[in-house]
């Protein structure tokens, strides 16, 4: 089935980088019912025919501007010859699709309609796409991964909730999408990555989490840490002093790039 959205490319004015930085809005009356902002970041010198992608995912409560204020991603742009881009996770979306098909279906606007759009409009090698993310962006990323392991050559998480169970939002947010926290909701378990990791088995994906040790979700990287062992599926795993904040994530983020161009290297 075809999705019709609108694509608007609007130049950001009045910075330094201007040239090297988009901003589409793409219309998803379906799956959003709304407009979704994305920033987009390329190399400012054009050096490949194609260029690998990275999706970076923001946090709860942030919008698709707060990585470029954690971090330069021009110079990352620049410096590893990625295009970036940054959707709009609108907030509390979970990057998931809802059973409450009166809710959001993000998963689907990402998939049918996100990646296309931008596969169209820039020069990508698809077979080089990575998708990486802070706490709830962490969770999408890796629960993006664990479930189209076809479509992604590498994930990374930082902070992220990556065992739906321990979420601060279980009661809140995560709850309006799935349903009401307690032991016999086990759509907690179903959409929770850590569940999930035997998709992985037997691939060469590229794949780095990472969690601070004061974080109140250090207990869900070890979780993964030792799905990951038991399983035999190879992964960068850092555990290093640091809160939930993105202070944080400003210095974390930066060895997922490099990570993802280490990869490429190989």
């Amino acid at each position: 089935m075809r999705f019709s959205f609108q694509l608007t490319i609007i130049l950001l004015l009045g910075m330094v980088y201007a040239h090297a930085q988009d901003l589409l809005t793409v219309h998803s009356p379906k799956n959003l019912k709304q407009t979704d902002s994305v920033l987009v970041f390329k190399p400012e010198q054009s050096k490949l025919e194609k260029y690998p992608v990275v999706y970076l995912l923001h946090g709860h409560n942030a919008n698709y501007r707060s990585w470029s204020k954690l971090a330069d991603l021009q110079k990352l742009a620049n410096q590893h010859q990625f295009i970036i881009v940054c959707p709009d996770g609108l907030k509390k979306s979970w990057y998931l699709n809802s059973p409450n098909k009166d809710s959001l279906q993000f998963e689907s606007f990402f998939l049918e309609e996100l990646m296309p759009t931008i596969n169209k409009n820039y020069k990508i090698d698809s077979k080089n796409t990575f998708i990486t993310g802070a706490s709830m962006g962490g969770f999408g990323a890796m629960f993006m991964m664990t479930k189209y392991p076809q479509l992604f050559t590498g994930a990374g998480s930082t902070s992220g909730v990556l065992n739906l169970r321990y979420s601060a939002f279980r009661k809140t947010t995560i709850a309006y999408l799935i349903g009401a926290y307690d032991d016999t909701n086990k759509l907690y378990d179903d959409y929770s990555p850590v569940n999930h990791l035997q998709t992985l088995q037997g691939l060469d994906k590229a794949l780095i989490f990472d969690t601070g040790t004061e974080d109140y979700l250090y207990i869900t990287s070890k979780q993964f840490r030792q799905k990951c062992d038991d399983l035999k599926i190879k992964a960068t795993y850092i555990a290093q002093p640091g809160g939930h904040t993105g202070g944080y994530w400003s210095k974390s983020i930066l060895r997922h790039f490099e990570f993802f161009a280490e990869h490429l290297k190989k």
